[in-house]
């Protein structure tokens, strides 16, 4: 009867255990990656890709409108206008701030496209070279 030699930390392990050890933690790390969207060539409609940025314009832009009727009131309210005077500048802000991020935003994510399209080629090449 054999015995399976003993690692140095104390446990009895197999050389055979230790390499699906290996291969299964290789694995499961290239399946955890955040660039696991690279092997999958699945298409994303365009609001999947844009619908965050266009959502921060829009509630940008009802911001900065409402923004504006508030910075409005105070010259036609002659009640609260410390309040109007106060609020709607902080308003209009706030909506420019959300508008042009969300602008900003698009650009970013198309550059981001298409460093995407060409990566997928450079790792369908290197998967294949390495993956033998």
């Amino acid at each position: 009867m054999e015995v399976p030699p003993k690692s140095p930390d104390g446990s009895e392990k197999s050389p055979q255990s230790k390499e699906l050890l290996t291969s299964n933690t290789a694995s499961t790390l290239c399946i955890s990656s955040r660039s696991e969207s690279v092997w999958t060539s699945a298409s994303r409609s365009k609001w999947d890709i844009y619908h965050k940025p266009v959502i921060v314009m829009s509630v940008g832009a009802a911001v900065f409108l409402l923004g504006m009727v508030i910075t409005s009131l105070s010259c036609i309210e002659p009640k609260n206008v410390k309040f109007y005077k106060m609020c709607g500048p902080a308003f209009l802000s706030l909506g420019l701030m959300l508008l042009v991020c969300g602008l900003v935003w698009i650009p970013i994510i198309r550059k981001k496209q298409k460093q995407r399209q060409k990566s997928q080629f450079l790792q369908s090449l290197k998967s294949f070279f390495f993956n033998r």
